[in-house]
């Protein structure tokens, strides 16, 4: 593929993020939004780890819509890129909890975390795994006009 390619540009960014922006809102449709780090699944299954009395975690509670943007917040003014994604959330629960786990174990160790087991994420830990499944990417056009999106095909 192009490295120029707008599905190449999602995975590169993607690929080199640590933390995705997570958009929520609320059942009234207050918006929401937390940086969280992440590990993904070809590009379009997104895993965090989070206490579920998170504003963003009862806000996918109740409403499970959510959008993902991936950015490099040191890029030079005019030159950044971002990767953005709407997507389904929810928590994971049951036996997915051992894959999903697994993945976001293993890009935590990778960057410099801790590793990961389903354990920390049941019963009274605390905390909860949550993946969010993209039905769409997209990047911004570099043409001068405003919030010009380009979808991206990761196929």
């Amino acid at each position: 593929m192009n490295p120029g390619e707008p599905g190449e540009i999602v995975r590169g960014i993607v690929d080199a993020g640590l933390y995705m922006v997570l958009a929520t809102a609320d059942g009234d449709g207050r918006p929401w939004s937390s940086p969280v780090y992440f590990a993904h699944v070809e590009y379009r299954e997104f895993l965090w780890v989070s206490s579920p009395e998170a504003v963003h975690s009862r806000n996918i509670a109740v409403r499970p819509e959510v959008g993902i943007a991936v950015f490099d917040s040191s890029a030079a003014i005019g030159t950044g890129q971002g990767a953005y994604m709407s997507a389904a959330a929810e928590r994971v629960d049951g036996p997915a909890v051992e894959r999903a786990i697994e993945v976001f174990s293993r890009r935590s160790v990778l960057h410099g975390g801790r590793v990961w087991t389903a354990d920390d994420v049941r019963g009274d830990s605390g905390m909860r795994l949550y993946r969010a499944v993209a039905h769409d990417h997209s990047v911004l056009a570099k043409d001068g006009r405003p919030d010009h999106r380009i979808p991206a095909d990761l196929t």
